[in-house]
């Protein structure tokens, strides 16, 4: 397990010490959840997501590469 140094505003710091002695948990876990939650996960966990979702798709990577690149133009106007 890998280590890391984090700084944090003192309220929210104090608020996940509080939220961790609240729940019986360590503030490392509530962080790992929260990222977690985020998306953020090992690459072998997206991979997998990418693969199951590949498998599922009924398009072939000429229609899904068409498909994601209109989706980023559309978002990146805003509509």
């Amino acid at each position: 397990m890998g280590r890391l140094t984090i700084t944090l505003a003192s309220g929210t710091h104090r608020a996940l010490k509080e939220a961790a002695a609240r729940q019986n948990r360590s503030m490392a876990s509530i962080i790992e959840e929260s990222l977690e939650l985020r998306g953020i996960q090992p690459s072998g966990t997206v991979r997998q997501i990418v693969a199951n979702a590949r498998a599922r798709s009924p398009l072939d990577s000429a229609q899904a590469t068409t498909l994601a690149l209109e989706e980023t133009r559309r978002f990146r106007k805003g509509d």
